[in-house]
């Protein structure tokens, strides 16, 4: 996986996305190769590496990247009756750019 899928894929267009939800700051779209039954991945349409590396500059943006983690969480819940959120850090986030996954059922199968 390239180190940044979400700048230099989703964001650029080279892939495509079935969007849920977006602003001018911020995507919400379903996952391109989903580990769950419902996957549905938020991201800041700014580089930010990590949720540890966020600026005070940034704080804006992670309020409406939040505001659209709980309309989308809010929205999976409606539907399902429960989600996680979940972000990683470290050797544990594949891709570094900060984005919260909401999802929602057992991981699938995947081989």
């Amino acid at each position: 996986m390239s180190e940044d899928f979400y700048c230099e894929e989703v964001l650029s267009g080279r892939t495509a996305v079935q969007k849920v939800m977006e602003t001018e700051h911020v995507l919400a779209y379903h996952h391109t190769r989903p580990f769950y039954p419902v996957h549905i991945v938020t991201i800041p349409k700014k580089h930010i590496p990590s949720l540890v590396t966020l600026e005070d500059q940034d704080n804006n943006l992670l309020l409406e990247m939040m505001d659209m983690v709980k309309k989308v969480a809010s929205q999976v819940v409606s539907e399902h009756g429960a989600c996680r959120v979940i972000t990683n850090l470290g050797k544990y986030q594949d891709s570094k750019h900060l984005h919260f996954h909401i999802v929602y059922g057992e991981p699938l199968n995947k081989k």
